[in-house]
């Protein structure tokens, strides 16, 4: 990894962590998050220009709450404390927490007593809408810390140690309900740590590129399995602006995509960015696999275990193939270290369908395990990619296979490729592609009566999905126009065969997950 100015987290289980790293990282500043059980010789290690400890569900006065070491707080680097970590520094620095009256949760007013430090360019009496979510409160402040910031349940709301640039607040800065929430964390960043905003798309771009030419050996070849998503697209031209001909991507062609969706893939990388790119047809090796199998966990495991030994075949062809290219991103990377006492660590679930097999003993090649989702789109930016490939709604390692509920058959599929081509087109005629997380059909296995040209049908029913997310782990349903949803009912049941009638999925995650298997 390269050497760069980075802000350390401390993970304490908030839900709001990875969101803490967000800001920072739209702030252009490098951050990672690390399990809050990481010592202090490993804090020193990393060398953090900043330290920020998250909120988490604990009280400090529990038994075997999560702590932190009292020298982190003497390396002289600054530091924030955010709900469970402003307590947590405040009791282990000497100073009292105690349960509040009554938990807060909620929007809160925060009067900003002194305009400077972390409330540097804010007006000193100024009120800001905040956001709170805490139990306990500080009762007692450590030698050396003052309220800069008080509100009406939580007097001890913001507090400062000046000359030991530590700070803390009960309210949460990193959520959109705290308004002015990244302007805080910009002026602890740059006017408490002196940081500046050096973490940039093109930056990054030119570190990966180099950090994968050094990495591989110079007779090594490298493989990538492409599925013409926008991770693991971005991590193959990566891979191909270090290595040239030494990549070799293979796209497995599962039957199980969308329509015309193969063809635009082989077209892109084989056509467009001339990679050297293997086709794989797969799709009658897959649904002959998937015959008969209508429960959803079954479907994935099939489903992993031939495009393992697809993959495999294909790797086997590849002389001297060392490295393994995915496109593995930081919220799989913090979920796999995250303190396990908090929410933080079970979230989200993964669509991917599965690792490769132990034989093969590749060494992995992971481009992107720095970037959050924005940010490998801003890479794939800077590399100059396709905006259409950029922005290209998320779409599950399974498949088609996720939405055609029960038996996965060839007719079937093709009746669930129809209407979700036209809930595609709709979606974007309408201009709504874009600020939508995903949109797309689910062919239901229920009948129901119909009538259609005077007489009586009975077929199959289409569900309609569309949510609004920031990064998947949760998202709520999309409201599209009454107009719109007509129009897609309308084209569904006139022009896809077998279909009389649409429904629209108004459930949001949790309880509900965004796909239906």
């Amino acid at each position: 990894m390269t050497v760069r100015p980075t802000v350390l987290i401390l993970d304490y289980g908030s839900q709001y962590t990875q969101l803490i790293a967000r800001r920072i990282r739209e702030a252009h500043v490098y951050c990672e998050i690390h399990p809050c059980t990481v010592g202090l010789d490993r804090v020193r290690a990393l060398a953090p220009r900043a330290i920020v400890l998250s909120g988490g569900p604990n009280s400090v006065y529990e038994a075997g709450a999560p702590t932190v070491d009292a020298g982190l707080f003497d390396l002289g680097v600054p530091v924030l404390g955010i709900c469970y970590g402003v307590q947590l520094m405040a009791h282990v620095l000497g100073g009292r927490v105690e349960q509040a009256d009554a938990r807060e949760y909620g929007p809160a007013d925060v009067v900003v007593d002194r305009a400077d430090g972390i409330f540097a360019g804010f007006n000193a009496g100024e009120t800001l809408r905040v956001w709170m979510s805490h139990g306990d409160r500080l009762a007692a402040l450590p030698r050396g810390f003052h309220a800069v910031g008080t509100s009406p349940n939580t007097p001890l709301c913001a507090i400062a140690d000046d000359a030991r640039r530590l700070y803390g607040i009960q309210f949460h800065p990193e959520v959109a309900h705290t308004p002015r929430g990244g302007e805080l964390i910009r002026a602890f960043l740059f006017d408490v740590a002196g940081l500046e905003p050096t973490w940039t798309a093109a930056h990054f771009a030119e570190e990966a590129i180099e950090t994968v030419r050094r990495k591989v050996g110079p007779t090594d070849r490298v493989i990538c399995g492409l599925s013409g998503g926008v991770d693991s697209s971005v991590a193959a031209v990566i891979c191909h602006r270090a290595l040239g001909d030494r990549l070799t991507c293979v796209f497995v062609d599962n039957g199980l995509l969308r329509e015309g969706e193969a063809e635009q893939v082989v077209h892109l990388f084989r056509d467009s960015f001339h990679m050297k790119l293997v086709h794989v047809d797969a799709r009658d090796r897959f649904l002959d696999e998937l015959r008969g199998v209508t429960d959803p966990e079954a479907k994935r495991k099939v489903i992993g275990r031939v495009f393992i030994d697809v993959f495999d075949d294909e790797a086997a062809r590849v002389e001297n193939v060392k490295w393994l290219v995915q496109g593995t991103l930081y919220p799989d990377v913090i979920e796999s270290v995250s303190f396990k006492g908090g929410p933080s660590a079970v979230i989200k679930s993964h669509h991917n369908v599965g690792g490769l097999p132990e034989h093969m003993k590749l060494s992995l090649i992971e481009p992107l395990r720095e970037l959050f989702k924005d940010e490998v789109r801003e890479v794939g930016g800077a590399l100059g990619m396709p905006h259409e490939v950029l922005w290209r709604q998320p779409f599950p390692g399974p498949g088609l296979a996720v939405r055609c509920l029960g038996e996965v058959v060839a007719p079937r599929l093709e009746v669930l490729r129809k209407a979700d081509r036209i809930v595609d087109e709709e979606i974007r005629a309408a201009g709504l592609y874009e600020s939508i997380w995903q949109s797309f059909a689910v062919l239901l296995p229920v009948r129901s009566v119909g009538v259609m040209g005077d007489a009586r049908t009975y077929d199959e029913t289409i569900a309609v999905r569309a949510v609004h997310s920031s990064d998947g782990m949760t998202a709520d349903w999309a409201r599209l126009p009454h107009d719109l949803l007509a129009t897609m009912s309308a084209r569904i049941i006139n022009e896809v065969k077998g279909v009389n009638r649409v429904v629209y999925d108004i459930s949001s995650k949790p309880p509900a997950t965004i796909e239906w298997e």
